[in-house]
């Protein structure tokens, strides 16, 4: 019954992750594209870098709320302090793994877990800063011409 818990645990927290990640950069997105819209003849070099400098913030910002989204799971299900999820967390979700932090055997796949999500969260987020930066690069071309 231990594995059958531990799996449904894991398969909520990835389906949870999967929204606030989707939800994040949807915002985002759309924020972007206001500020592009907006700013159609302002936008120079300084409004480009403050562009990207706030995006990535909130980017940071974004992945700071899914690790504390895995530690109060851990904090709730298996470690003792809030320091040790925290910990736990920032070092599996950065794919660190130290190792001074062990979760219970019952729950030890959720560390390789969050890893796993880990990368593929940070690959989507860097997907929507090249894509910024590459039309911000684009638009900055076609005004040259």
């Amino acid at each position: 019954m231990t594995v059958v818990r531990e799996i449904g645990v894991a398969a909520r927290m990835v389906i949870v992750t999967l929204w606030l990640q989707s939800a994040a950069l949807a915002a985002l997105i759309h924020w972007v594209r206001h500020a592009l819209a907006s700013d159609a003849h302002r936008l120079g070099p300084f409004r480009s870098a403050v562009l990207v400098v706030r995006l990535t913030a909130a980017v940071i910002v974004l992945h700071a709320v899914l690790i504390l989204f895995w530690a109060s799971c851990y904090r709730r299900l298996c470690v003792s302090s809030w320091e040790s999820a925290l910990y736990f967390s920032a070092s599996s979700y950065a794919t660190v793994g130290y190792g001074d932090v062990v979760l219970p055997s019952t729950w030890r796949m959720l560390g390789p877990l969050e890893s796993i999500i880990g990368v593929l969260m940070c690959g989507i987020s860097v997907s929507v800063l090249f894509a910024t930066i590459t039309r911000l690069v684009n638009r900055e071309e076609r005004a040259l011409r």
